[in-house]
């Protein structure tokens, strides 16, 4: 999720553990909810996939919080030790709490997280909730000022309640969506390989669905609210002899494909503007279309060692954006 709902996550949690301090407390777990993130330094000018595979990779780790939150603690033990009330053992404790915010809070979204690596290479994503949500974002923010100016934990508690219910809120949305995705198939007549539903930007009201059958991904649009189903694409899927017969196995390119195709969950498709460009369907700005945020270049120009290009294709404009909000709000 974005950085200030990692840090507002952290900070409501260890101030419910706590009774005197709430605003160091806080402090202590905001910055901590955001650290596992400071995996986005882990990159290379040569390979502009690695970065891919580190994000949400061992710092996101259940596995790896209690080392994550001592190094924390070491770091904002020294940084606070002139106003700090808290001993290291403190310290280390409300740090970890934060810590270990990140990752499941991360996977509660669709980018998918580590969780369990070493162990699992599975990218987990429970797809109840955007990664920008700001109706459960601010009134937690809101609630954790209030525990500071009144000096009582209670809001804190407030505040976890509220994250909480809306998290189970996601999910109970996230198996109708499901479950609509799977009569609007049944519907058309078509047998579904997979199945998966996200929440589009900022909002639980608008879903995106997207399943797979024989030979193509379709894409459709749900509003809960309404309770309309909003038609949209389909796009064949990737069939890497048919759409790239010049690439050779064993190359650099085809293993980043490979690489990609593991990131992105195997939802790949050609971009229909581009026949060198592979695109994750999984997510767009507007929830029934297809196009991809983001893709791979390939180059049959390019050397066998050479590596494929990582493209972004965000389309952030104020039209496409009142074209959400119409399609939410239904106006």
């Amino acid at each position: 999720m974005d950085p200030l709902t990692q840090g507002t996550i952290g900070a409501v949690l260890p101030q419910t553990f706590g009774k005197k301090n709430l605003g160091l407390i806080a402090m202590l777990g905001f910055l901590s909810g955001m650290a596992p993130d400071l995996d986005i330094f882990i990159h290379s000018a040569s390979d502009p996939l690695l970065f891919l595979e580190y994000h949400r990779q061992f710092t996101h780790s259940i596995i790896f919080i209690p080392f994550g939150g001592l190094v924390c603690a070491s770091f904002l033990y020294l940084l606070f030790k002139k106003i700090s009330t808290f001993n290291f053992k403190e310290t280390w404790l409300y740090s970890t709490l934060g810590y270990g915010t990140h990752g499941l809070i991360d996977a509660c979204t669709s980018y998918g997280t580590l969780l369990f690596w070493p162990f699992s290479d599975v990218r987990v994503a429970w797809n109840h909730i955007s990664i920008i949500d700001p109706l459960f974002t601010l009134p937690i923010l809101l609630f954790v000022i209030i525990a500071i100016v009144k000096k009582n934990n209670i809001y804190a508690k407030i505040g976890v309640v509220w994250a909480t219910s809306y998290l189970l809120l996601g999910m109970y949305l996230h198996t109708i969506a499901l479950n609509i995705g799977k009569g609007i198939a049944e519907e058309r007549g078509q047998d579904i390989i997979r199945i998966q539903a996200k929440p589009s930007f900022g909002n639980l009201i608008l879903w995106k669905i997207i399943y797979e059958t024989n030979n193509h991904f379709h894409v459709d649009a749900i509003n809960l609210l309404f309770d309309e189903i909003i038609e949209g694409e389909s796009i064949n899927k990737l069939n890497l002899e048919k759409d790239f017969p010049w690439l050779e196995k064993g190359s650099q390119q085809y293993k980043d494909v490979e690489r990609f195709r593991w990131f992105s969950n195997n939802f790949l498709a050609v971009n229909p503007t581009n026949s060198d460009q592979i695109i994750d369907i999984r997510y767009s700005e507007i929830p029934n279309e297809i196009g991809g945020l983001w893709g791979i270049q390939l180059d049959p120009k390019k050397l066998r060692q050479e590596h494929v290009s990582f493209v972004s294709m965000r389309d952030v404009s104020i039209k496409r954006f009142e074209i959400l909000k119409s399609m939410i709000l239904k106006y």
